[in-house]
């Protein structure tokens, strides 16, 4: 097939890693997709930053037993004086207990492996796109500091499913009001959608699918592995969609939780 000239694009090899000489090669609106990610990961980090060093007052609603995410397990003085119960471990934590409790879920997103191929494009530039030229000059992948400690997300998954479990109680709990018996609001589905989309995050996890059926030569001799494996392997292809979801879902339950804590809305009783 001939070629037309005005759409030839000359390509000069040898140049930045990742691309030609030229910035890049593609003219249709590429950036877009590093832009939302850009957009969307920093408005979490700065929302969770706030809730964990200024939002400690209105995190748990007594009357229906609702607890935001970001403060679960309720440790601390601080979870004293707002109504819960707390750990005795923690009395003296006189600060957000936040501080101690998202380590582990932001460490587990942090190293995760599609959180990895965001932000490496979006943030550190490397690489942006197919056909875009490489911020960056050379490359040593996840050998050296900091990008070596990448390789502890499999301990960090093992964290998160610890968590939870945790928030899986305060989904139950919150069926349990203090007064008046086993009742269901608004804020109970919040809490049970938050801890689903956060299993089916989990379980989606790359990690998860190799715990299952990694290192396996004949799955005819691990059968139960092989179920396992067969289980999650259709939720690993959707895995992009699920830490989204539970990462949105997750800020919201904790602005719903606090609007309703503060008197802000009413959290509708549904039975």
């Amino acid at each position: 097939m001939a070629v037309d000239d005005a759409t030839r694009t000359e390509v000069s090899l040898g140049g930045r890693r990742g691309g030609p000489d030229v910035a890049t090669l593609r003219t249709d609106k590429w950036w877009k997709l590093p832009a939302v990610t850009v957009a969307g990961l920093s408005a979490f980090v700065v929302y969770a930053t706030w809730a964990a060093f200024f939002g400690d007052q209105n995190f748990f609603l007594v009357e229906h037993n609702l607890i935001s995410p970001f403060y679960s397990p309720c440790l601390g003085h601080v979870c004293k004086a707002a109504g819960n119960t707390g750990s005795p471990l923690f009395d003296w934590w006189r600060i957000s207990p936040a501080l101690i409790i998202l380590v582990f879920p932001l460490g587990f997103r942090m190293t995760c492996y599609y959180y990895r191929k965001a932000y490496y494009r979006s943030f550190w530039r490397s690489p942006v796109a197919c056909a875009v030229q490489d911020a960056h000059s050379s490359y040593s992948g996840e050998t050296k500091a900091p990008l070596i400690l990448q390789n502890i997300h499999r301990y960090f998954f093992y964290a998160g499913l610890v968590f939870n479990v945790l928030l899986t109680i305060d989904a139950v709990e919150a069926f349990m009001w203090p007064v008046g018996g086993v009742h269901m609001s608004i804020g109970t589905l919040v809490l049970c959608a938050n801890a689903s989309l956060l299993w089916l995050y989990s379980l989606s996890c790359h990690a998860c699918r190799h715990l299952c059926g990694g290192q396996v030569r004949s799955f005819s001799k691990h059968p139960i592995r092989h179920k396992l494996w067969k289980f999650v392997t259709p939720l690993n292809a959707r895995h992009m969609q699920f830490a989204w979801a539970s990462l949105i879902v997750v800020a919201l339950s904790d602005v719903y939780v606090r609007l309703a804590a503060s008197g802000a809305i009413t959290d509708i009783k549904i039975f």
